[in-house]
């Protein structure tokens, strides 16, 4: 789970603008916090599956993002990709 600062840091890094909390690149940047989490968890927690389903869940979610995001404006996409590091 995000703590507060973990939440804000992720925000702030990727915010389009001040008060952003719903963009696309925010919603991505607070996945991939939370996906990184999770995985770590499980590689603890071998046999948990419904956290394993979740994690299946945020992935499917996060492409959705960026999916959209990429249809939209292919330079915020190409950006964000970048700054966080999520393709080869």
């Amino acid at each position: 789970m995000l703590t507060k600062q973990k939440k804000k840091k992720a925000i702030t890094e990727v915010a389009v603008h001040a008060t952003d909390t719903g963009s696309p690149e925010v919603q991505v940047a607070l996945l991939s916090k939370k996906i990184d989490e999770l995985a770590s968890h499980l590689k603890k927690h071998l046999k948990d599956k419904h956290s394993r389903r979740g994690l299946l869940q945020m992935v499917a979610d996060r492409r959705t993002h960026l999916k959209y995001l990429e249809g939209k404006d292919k330079k915020r996409y190409s950006a964000l990709v970048k700054k966080l590091g999520l393709k080869k």
